[in-house]
């Protein structure tokens, strides 16, 4: 005879095994956001390794976030609609075996490949980790998941150029693709063994084709354009085909999307609610400035003053414990007192910092002039993830989720790449008929960074005010799955 488990012994239960899935798919997204920016570090290495051009540079990172961008949308509703497990596992095959073919590449066409084909990996993998941890959390918990979530994206972001100097200081750069291999391993192991199988169960169910292919081109053709204007010249017929097609293949995506009698990739119509536009703002805006500000500051610290990857790598650690420290104290906030003010406060402090230190950086400042910044810096970035993830996933039903964090995503990719790609139009502009051996270079770099940290700090300080104007209501904890509720306040 067997005698039935007491209801409160299987409550802890499944209390326990929520915060085992919530490890399980963090332990894969650091792996997938550390690939963010664990490359800006080894970049003068790559550059000699493969003999890289510095649009080259540029591609090996926004090939990754154009990749992660065009298929995150596709990837959120793929994870809805087959299986938010399967597709998680799915992606992570792809990106260790992807980053398998990074290490072994012997060109930069080649290495440039074998990035994208890492984002779309990651584009697999990233929204479904956001639809589990949906299903999982409810309520409080739910925001305090999503401060967990956020603080491991942000610390993986901010740790990557440490990791990255590490590895070229002991070993040769591929091993910082290598790495990931043992990795996707356990976690995929990991994943089998302990995240449940979920997806929608609604009927209505199909893939935009005509979505992806027309937001991907708009996207990869605004992101070409800034890259290689400087090449081609900013009044070439391909650069201004570039912009020109971008803007009609957008118009397009949306036209496509609002259309009534399609059933779209994504409802375009969820932005009428200024909160859900707000919090997207925010996620856009904060990774735009992130990755311009790293990827020119890495090449600066290197290439201009003569640090060594490793020595760059402490640097950027700076900013990775406030970023810690910010991210679940303004996830508990955002439960509190709603997601306006944490946002808002965390993306002006951003800003604040970056417009200082685009005053500090020099030939020969000191660097103690710049890390009270970047610790600013930090903690102000990781206050602003956890709030607009967890206000973006609450705007949708549970069962929507996947579609929802694709989204969201994708227009942090996408702000990511903009930001490498537009900053590399400002600093290709000022070093423009310098090659790197001549004495002039660096102090035109040096003008070149100050005018990209400007520009971060200036979108960063604008991304706080449409944020307080935008979001003017308390997101819900979602207690009721489907509702999505926002109340009003």
């Amino acid at each position: 005879m067997t005698t039935a488990e007491p209801a409160s012994t299987t409550a802890q239960q499944d209390d326990k095994r929520r915060w085992w899935i919530l490890a399980a798919v963090t332990f894969s997204l650091f792996l997938i956001m550390l690939d963010n920016t664990v490359v800006t570090v080894a970049l003068p290495a790559l550059q000699t390794g493969v003999n890289a051009s510095l649009a080259q540079l540029e591609w090996f990172i926004d090939a990754y976030s154009l990749m992660f961008a065009v298929l995150l949308l596709s990837g959120g509703k793929l994870a809805d609609y087959v299986g938010r497990r399967r597709i998680f596992a799915f992606g992570l095959v792809i990106f260790t075996l992807a980053s398998l073919w990074c290490a072994l590449s012997t060109s930069g066409g080649e290495l440039i490949a074998a990035r994208g084909a890492q984002g779309a990996g990651a584009a697999l993998m990233l929204p479904a980790t956001i639809s589990i941890i949906a299903e999982a959390f409810s309520g409080v918990e739910r925001g305090l998941a999503f401060g967990i979530w956020a603080a491991v994206s942000g610390v993986a972001l901010a740790i990557g150029p440490l990791v990255g100097g590490v590895i070229i200081d002991i070993a040769h750069w591929s091993w910082i693709f290598y790495i990931n291999i043992p990795i996707g391993i356990v976690g995929l192991l990991v994943t089998f063994a302990i995240v449940p199988e979920s997806r929608d169960t609604t009927t209505d169910q199909h893939l935009d084709f005509i979505g992806l292919v027309t937001s991907g081109g708009a996207m990869l053709g605004v992101a070409y354009g800034l890259i290689e204007a400087n090449k081609h010249g900013w009044g070439s017929a391909p650069i201004i085909l570039c912009f020109v097609g971008s803007a009609l293949l957008f118009t397009a995506f949306v036209l496509f999307e609002l259309a009534e009698e399609r059933r779209p990739m994504f409802d375009i119509r969820l932005f009428r609610n200024r909160v859900f536009a707000g919090a997207n703002i925010a996620g856009f805006v904060a990774m735009c400035s992130l990755l311009g500000f790293i990827f020119f500051t890495s090449l600066y610290l290197q290439n201009v003053r003569g640090f060594s990857p490793i020595h760059t790598g402490w640097v950027f650690l700076i900013a990775t414990i406030p970023m810690s420290i910010g991210s679940p104290l303004a996830g508990k906030l955002a439960d509190r007192i709603g997601a306006r003010l944490p946002i808002a406060v965390g993306l002006a402090l951003f800003g604040l910092s970056l417009v200082v230190m685009s005053r500090v950086v020099g030939l020969h400042a000191s660097m103690w002039s710049l890390y009270p910044w970047l610790f600013i810096s930090g903690f102000g970035f990781g206050m602003v993830l956890p709030p607009s993830t967890t206000t973006v996933v609450a705007a949708v039903p549970n069962e929507k989720s996947g579609v929802a964090s694709g989204l969201m995503q994708a227009l942090r990719q996408l702000g990511g790449a903009l930001g490498i790609a537009i900053g590399g139009a400002i600093v290709n502009a000022q070093t423009s008929g310098f090659g790197p051996l001549d004495f002039r270079y660096n102090g035109a770099y040096v003008h070149g960074l100050r005018w990209v940290l400007l520009f971060t700090g200036a979108i960063s300080f604008a991304g706080a005010g449409a944020c307080l104007w935008l979001i003017r209501g308390r997101v819900l904890p979602a207690a009721q799955p489907a509702s999505g509720a926002v109340s009003p306040g």
